[in-house]
């Protein structure tokens, strides 16, 4: 595709780490927690329960994340996604932890069947734009892991396995990796286990990749786009390239806010950019909920619309093994409390690190199969002779919420927030 297309791209990466077994008399014992008792769900296919937790821990960490300086981005079907294949192998309070996080349905079956569906509908390759995710584990050759574990990640999550030997040979395992991760993100995620990062204790590194490559259904003009001053986060302003556009889009406006949706070529996702009224960024953060998004959504109509959009081009990195501790599951991440039984019965496995690292470019996407599908949709949208309506304005001029979603099933593959076009 086209670099002028909105190119995201998500990858998040759990590094499993064997302990010294000599640390086990350091360490408290907990009282036995009951296991996770795998459940079959035969013939169901919907994913509904699967995408309300995903939601729910993505509003979750956003809260987390808000108070976190200048622009920001994640993905939380990315890191659910890993995280739901961890979870697999967890078991007792590790497993409990986990779910309360994450917002996984009690019953294993549903979870399963939930994210095979998902896997499925996000791969399908007969779509005008590019959306792919992949699971893959690394894990160490002479390890003894339970074999019915990698058998359920790879029948429910497609999550294939390869041997590596972190104890001899770290780094060549660590570079295996990362190429992984630049191939399935197109190289726009490089390097993303940082030299030091995995050591010869390292058992299982879980990978999730989500890359996304689109063109808007309706593009922008390049030579409508011109230099504005865009308010940033701390109250200066910088220069920013403005996109342009008059038109047609699902808009709706509280008193504190409006929102409008602009859909991706083909229709079936689309980006929600939610613009404080004002300077109340932050007095709109603190109520993000599903609730509120799900209300907010429900308030959009066809609007004849001035939308002016900045250009942005950035890239985060989380470190969140601190986060999801103080998010309520500290136990996956302690030696010897952590219960991976369901993923080897050493009972040595703990998480030692979970990076999150994503990509994200927004422009005009002027690509010529998005400038026929814009034809397609708005060029007999009204007859030359019907006299449009006043419209309503759109300026993105100051730092605002956005996130991609699925559209029919509102499921939330990406969240963030622009402070500052510059950076």
């Amino acid at each position: 595709m086209d670099q002028k297309n909105t190119l995201i791209g998500t990858v998040l990466i759990i590094v499993l780490t064997g302990a010294a077994l000599y640390m086990l008399a350091k360490q408290p014992e907990l009282p036995p927690h009951k296991d996770i008792t795998p459940v079959t769900m035969p013939g169901n296919q919907t994913y509904g329960s699967v995408v309300e937790a995903n939601n729910q821990f993505a509003v979750d960490l956003y809260q987390r994340y808000r108070s976190k300086d200048g622009n920001m981005m994640f993905s939380p079907f990315s890191i659910s996604s890993a995280l739901a294949m961890t979870y697999e192998g967890a078991r007792g309070r590790t497993a409990e932890e986990m779910r309360n996080v994450m917002h996984f349905p009690g019953d294993i079956g549903v979870l399963r069947s939930g994210y095979s569906s998902i896997y499925d509908r996000l791969n399908r390759v007969d779509r005008p734009y590019k959306l792919s995710t992949a699971n893959s584990l690394w894990a160490q050759k002479d390890y003894p892991f339970v074999a019915d574990y990698f058998g359920t990640v790879e029948k429910y999550y497609d999550g294939k396995v390869t041997n590596l030997d972190f104890k001899s040979d770290t780094e060549n395992s660590r570079k295996t990796i990362n190429q992984w991760v630049e191939d399935k993100t197109y190289d726009r995620i490089k390097d993303i286990i940082p030299e030091g990062f995995l050591s010869p204790m390292t058992r299982l590194v879980l990978t999730n990749a989500l890359y996304f490559n689109a063109s808007w259904l309706s593009t922008f003009e390049d030579a409508a786009t011109d230099d504005r001053e865009f308010k940033t986060g701390t109250g200066s302003s910088v220069k920013a390239r403005m996109m342009h556009k008059t038109g047609y889009y699902n808009y709706g406006e509280t008193g504190v806010l409006q929102i409008l949706e602009m859909p991706y070529e083909g229709d079936d996702l689309s980006m929600l950019v939610i613009l404080p009224k004002g300077d109340r960024l932050q007095g709109l953060e603190s109520s993000i909920s599903t609730a509120n998004l799900a209300d907010w959504k429900n308030s959009m109509k066809q609007e004849y619309v001035e939308l002016s959009l900045p250009k942005f081009k950035y890239e985060n990195k989380y470190f969140m093994a601190q986060d999801l501790k103080a998010m309520g599951m500290p136990t996956a991440f302690t030696y010897p409390a952590a219960d991976f039984t369901g993923m080897s019965p050493t009972k040595e496995l703990y998480i030692d690190e979970v990076i999150h690292q994503t990509f994200i470019e927004v422009s005009e996407s002027g690509t010529e199969a998005a400038a026929a599908t814009a034809v397609i949709m708005v060029a007999g949208a009204s007859p030359v002779h019907m006299e449009l309506p006043e419209p309503k304005i759109f300026n993105a001029d100051h730092p605002f919420i956005f996130l991609i979603q699925e559209k029919s099933s509102g499921n939330i593959l990406f969240m963030g927030r622009l402070t500052d076009p510059s950076k």
